[in-house]
């Protein structure tokens, strides 16, 4: 089984900057992809990021040239850079694993999930 644990909640200033992280442990698979996630409230889950086995990336257009993705896999942690944030970043942010090397932007395809941490951003 692997565990996904991520740092606490954050707030931020509009145009500011946060990098969030996530660990890795227990199990784990050589041949995986990870990706971020975000829910606000009274919205649904949607695809931030994501990263496949080969390091190519994925983004979604909202986050796209702002947000950066990366592994580091000697400590077994992934982050996500996330610049010039603004008020509608506020939400509840998920990393995410999955067993296979192919990235995926659909929440239902990740096997793990972090247990999530609150960033806010403030006009």
């Amino acid at each position: 089984q692997v565990q996904l644990l991520q740092s606490g909640g954050e707030l931020v200033q509009a145009g500011g900057s946060l990098r969030l992280s996530c660990v890795a442990s227990g199990r784990t698979f050589s041949r995986s992809s990870m990706g971020w996630f975000r829910q606000a409230a009274g919205k649904e889950r949607e695809f931030v990021a994501a990263l496949d086995w080969l390091g190519n990336t994925y983004y979604a257009t909202s986050v796209k040239g702002r947000f950066s993705i990366s592994m580091d896999n000697t400590e077994n942690t992934l982050y996500l850079q996330m610049n010039r944030l603004n008020v509608d970043d506020t939400a509840v942010y998920y990393c995410a694993g999955r067993a296979s090397g192919k990235a995926a932007e659909v929440a239902h395809e990740y096997d793990y999930w972090g247990q999530g941490t609150q960033v806010t951003v403030s006009s």
